[in-house]
């Protein structure tokens, strides 16, 4: 009882608690540190919302890397602070610092992993002036974030990374034989997006007859969303030795011909006139027409039974000439018949042997 009561009493010399009473200080430092963690989580994440209603996305970025960090760096430096007032034995001691280092390593990593990433796609999206960014560079610049976090932390574990750094590099030449086609795939990703001749959200056709929205390139293949819906998945090796068209550079909007044909017997002055007035309307009062274009129209061709001519609009892009060419037809044939012009159809004279003839 009375060795009881020493183990239990303040020590005078070294000014220490009594284990019981090194347990609770410990505890309560750990449970604090918690608390305050979740109380800084909570705080940044309400900074954070608030941060995603402004324009600039670098606050967003900066209160989110905050808030993924709060909890876990609070609780490891609580419990740091606990193992010292536990005043463990040097071996669990040091078990326990490299567990907590480790922890915080890791998520340092993954945070910061994320906010490069977060980094990338706001540029990337910012220079290509399009909604989705090119995940290629995104997973790049994860993947060598969260590698470096790989290395730091065996390096704190007593780990030697130089040998590992080593193998990796003879490794690496078997890997790039092995990988001949996945490699190629990907300098060739990064070398489309390098070359900006083409970024998601373009619409391209290619010389095998595809087209469609480019939805996204990443490290191995890159993603055209067609107007039906469907996905043509190319791989980027092909996609970068592809012969495409490109009807979003170096400019969005873009010219659409419209061939048509009136009766010899029409004045083509007026014909001239009234196809320039219906275009004009067309190009101020359909969505998806350029209103300060200035329509032409180019008489061309001698047909069998009419005189052909193009009717030269623009739309704003390459899907809004479906129904920029639909409503011009449908006021070009309605203005055509309240004007009295002929739009005449094909006929053919057939002269008989005994020199009758037939239509």
């Amino acid at each position: 009882m009375i060795s009881l009561t020493r183990s239990m009493t303040w020590n005078a010399a070294t000014g220490g608690l009594p284990d019981w009473g090194r347990v609770a200080v410990a505890a309560g430092i750990a449970v604090a540190a918690v608390a305050l963690g979740f109380g800084l989580r909570a705080a940044l994440g309400w900074l954070t919302r608030r941060a995603g209603r402004t324009r600039w996305a670098w606050d967003d970025l900066l209160f989110t890397l905050m808030r993924d960090l709060a909890l876990v760096s609070s609780s490891a430096l609580g419990l740091w602070v606990a193992v010292l007032v536990l005043k463990l034995r040097p071996d669990s001691r040091n078990v326990a610092d490299h567990l907590l280092l480790a922890v915080l390593i890791v998520t340092v990593s993954v945070a910061v992993a994320r906010f490069a990433a977060g980094a990338v796609s706001s540029v990337v999206r910012s220079r290509a002036g399009v909604a989705q960014s090119a995940t290629i560079f995104v997973n790049i610049v994860r993947v060598m974030v969260v590698g470096i976090g790989v290395l730091v932390l065996l390096q704190s574990l007593g780990v030697s990374v130089t040998p590992l750094l080593t193998a990796l590099g003879v490794g690496g030449l078997a890997v790039a034989l092995a990988l001949q086609d996945t490699l190629a795939n990907l300098f060739a990703g990064v070398h489309i997006l390098a070359s900006r001749k083409v970024q998601p959200g373009d619409y391209v056709r290619l010389d095998s007859g595809q087209d469609g929205y480019i939805v996204d390139i990443n490290w191995r293949n890159t993603t055209i969303r067609q107007l039906a819906g469907n996905l043509v998945i190319v791989p980027n090796s092909k996609f970068a030795d592809a012969i495409l068209t490109n009807y979003h550079r170096p400019e969005q909007d873009l010219s659409v011909t419209v061939q048509a044909g009136v009766g010899y017997g029409s004045d083509l002055d007026q014909v001239e006139k009234v196809t320039i007035d219906v275009a004009q309307e067309v190009m101020a009062e359909v969505d998806g027409g350029v209103g300060d274009h200035e329509p032409s129209v180019r008489f061309h061709t001698f047909g069998e039974s009419r005189i052909d001519f193009s009717v030269t609009l623009r739309t704003r892009e390459f899907t809004d000439q479906y129904v920029i060419v639909h409503e011009f037809i449908k006021r070009l044939h309605r203005r055509y018949r309240i004007e009295g012009i002929e739009i005449p159809n094909p006929k053919r004279t057939i002269v008989m042997a005994d020199g009758s003839t037939g239509i």
